[in-house]
């Protein structure tokens, strides 16, 4: 049963024209308060996930649901069909469980506060806003375990709720939620940060209503998601041919030893509208490695990816979401059924950019992107912290590494940067402030980024010195399948994880591992992947090799990837470069597309070799359409 919207007053908004000075401004000013809810989070979170980094998504919609600023697309039509109770002046929805919501949000871990703007009896928006908790209870501190079988082991989980009913807070609803977490300090603040910020936007949203009237404002948000339309529409007959293209690619592992695991999409255009197609993808994990997709959001990934590519100009709303049709098989990684666990979907999210990229470039090979955008690298680190009254603080750090976005047209892959461009790391002061550790290296690893005419970015080589004993949690990608390059380029370097004991031995662990016991002395290398590379090595300008390797991104035997003959000090030996390059460029046949590195079966050959870890053990499953027809 769909939700009921209570409004006292029911007279229509009247569509009125939009000049285009009104319209700019309006539009800016929805900009600027999106721009505030993420500074009012900042302001008032606690845990480092959202102060530090900001992993939290707001958004601001139209009365109907559609997003107008925001940035992972709307969830609210959805959501409407889907509860089963009142929306009234005064409620502010709560809800964490992905189920739910058909995968709005993508795992308990993200919990989201959704605000009905009501003005004079009449609903004129809604604001939103999802963050990451570093902390919903579980089986482990963090509340990701890489080890479970359903979601049930993965912390509190809770259903569309009104956090607050006609104004009325609901205290014991709050009790009862943190009472499940482990860091209640930290969740109720960053929940009451999420409330204001939607309030925050709410003001805004009125403020723009009273200044120009409720119809001018209403009618502006429309014309904001035509405009959208319009260029998308326009876009995508630029970029998406009518003959199907498939593209795929793989998740190395689900830390329970199998792997890896492949998405496939298959695109391809109908008159004005492009399909999206998963079949092919491999069916659910055992683990919780599986990711909700839910199409709205994958539109607006498709979209996102289309503007920044194409042209980056253009406000990304919902207004384009008709154009686009995505098929997901029922029982696939990516859309799992109940109650499979979510909560390590990080790495098929990333995976899911390097895909799009790899489906849009086919056809203008000249805006492909490399490979790179692959995972978020996560650390967990917890345990009891002794004072010098002898009492003990339970210390809990969650934090979000970040590897080597890829070689693009228009240069080089930035290094050490995250996925989502507004993401920051966290301090390495406030790192040593709040939690027993040291760090001893921050650097970019160099030649991790793969060759190419533009080079793709390396990773980053943090270590952490480990001062008090606990327990770490690592969860990573791109240690097995490499990020590829395109035009020539060469893939990325893998990630890598090597833990040095204080009693002077080092092993090197997984990059999707639990409940790893560390002593005070302990150091953990925690490498990340490199972007791939864009377009022929060779072509690349060697004194900008050289200065590279004076800035420590290329070593010199990593510029012989370029063909360039260098010295420690960067100083190109230009008669010995131009022989090699001649050399490499007629042992060489035609560049390709897409450089994987070695196939699947070499890289489970030579895995242990090259790695130091076994190779994962390729999972089997029965046919997925049986799966689907028992299901059924």
């Amino acid at each position: 049963m769909p939700a009921r919207i209570i409004e006292p007053n029911t007279t229509p908004f009247q569509k009125v024209a939009i000049d285009p000075v009104t319209l700019d401004i309006i539009e800016n000013a929805l900009r600027n308060a999106r721009i505030e809810m993420d500074a009012t989070l900042v302001r008032t979170a606690m845990s480092p996930g959202i102060r530090e980094q900001g992993d939290a998504f707001p958004l601001i919609s139209d009365p109907a649901g559609k997003m107008i600023v925001g940035q992972f697309g709307s969830f609210i039509d959805g959501f409407l069909k889907s509860f089963d109770g009142t929306i009234e002046d005064g409620d502010m929805i709560f809800l964490s469980d992905p189920y739910s919501c058909a995968g709005a949000i993508s795992h308990s871990n993200d919990w989201l506060v959704l605000l009905p703007v009501f003005k004079d009896g009449r609903l004129i928006a809604y604001t939103a806003m999802f963050g990451h908790q570093s902390d919903i209870g579980g089986s482990v501190p963090g509340s990701m375990p890489i080890g479970a079988s359903s979601i049930f082991e993965e912390g509190v989980r809770i259903p569309p709720v009104k956090i607050w009913k006609r104004g009325e807070y609901n205290e014991d609803l709050m009790k009862l939620v943190m009472h499940q977490t482990r860091k209640p300090d930290w969740c109720q603040a960053d929940l009451n940060a999420l409330i204001a910020s939607c309030r925050v936007a709410a003001r805004r949203v009125i403020e723009m209503a009273e200044r120009f009237g409720d119809d001018v404002y209403v009618s502006a948000t429309q014309e904001l998601l035509a405009r959208n339309h319009r260029a998308m529409k326009a876009l995508i007959g630029m970029a998406v041919a009518e003959e199907p293209v498939s593209f795929e690619d793989y998740i190395c592992d689900d830390g329970k030893g199998y792997g890896p695991y492949k998405i496939r999409c298959t695109m391809w255009r109908e008159g004005d509208k492009v399909i999206l197609d998963f079949d092919g993808t491999d069916p659910q994990s055992a683990a919780s490695i599986n990711f909700y997709l839910n199409e709205n959001m994958f539109k607006m990934f498709f979209g996102i990816y289309m503007i920044m590519v194409f042209d980056p100009q253009i406000l990304f709303n919902d207004g384009f979401y008709d154009l686009i049709e995505v098929r997901i098989p029922e029982g696939s990684l990516l859309k799992p059924r109940f109650p499979a666990a979510l909560s390590g979907r990080t790495h098929a999210l990333g995976r899911i950019f390097d895909i799009l990229g790899g489906l849009l470039g086919q056809k203008t090979p000249e805006f492909l992107n490399a490979a790179g955008f692959s995972s978020s690298p996560h650390l967990f680190y917890s345990g009891w912290d002794s004072r010098e009254d002898g009492s003990r603080d339970w210390f809990q750090l969650f934090q979000i590494g970040f590897g080597g976005i890829p070689g693009r047209p228009l240069g080089d892959g930035p290094d050490g940067h995250s996925l989502w461009p507004g993401f920051t790391n966290v301090p390495n002061e406030f790192l040593e402030r709040y939690f027993p550790l040291r760090i001893e290296r921050y650097s970019t690893a160099p030649d991790s980024g793969g060759a190419g005419l533009h080079r793709g970015g390396n990773g980053i080589h943090m270590t952490y010195r480990f001062l008090a004993d606990g327990e770490i949690a690592i969860h990573d990608d791109r240690w097995f399948v490499p990020p590829w390059g395109v035009n020539g380029g060469h893939p990325g370097a893998r990630a890598r994880k090597v833990l040095e004991r204080a009693d002077g031995s080092t092993e090197i662990v997984g990059n999707k591992v639990e409940s790893v016991a560390v002593k005070a002395g302990d150091l953990l290398h925690f490498i990340t992947w490199g972007g791939g590379g864009w377009g022929d090595p060779l072509a690349r300008d060697p004194e900008a090799v050289g200065l590279e390797i004076r800035q420590g991104l290329v070593t010199p035997e990593g510029a012989r990837a370029y063909g360039v003959v260098v010295d420690a000090e960067g100083v190109v030996d230009a008669a010995a470069t131009e022989a090699l390059r001649a050399e490499i460029s007629a042992s060489r046949g035609e560049l390709p597309l897409f450089d994987y590195g070695p196939g699947i079966d070499a890289l489970r050959a030579n895995c242990e070799a090259e790695t130091g870890l076994p190779a994962p053990i390729q999972p089997v499953w029965n046919n997925l359409h049986d799966l689907r027809e028992a299901a059924e």
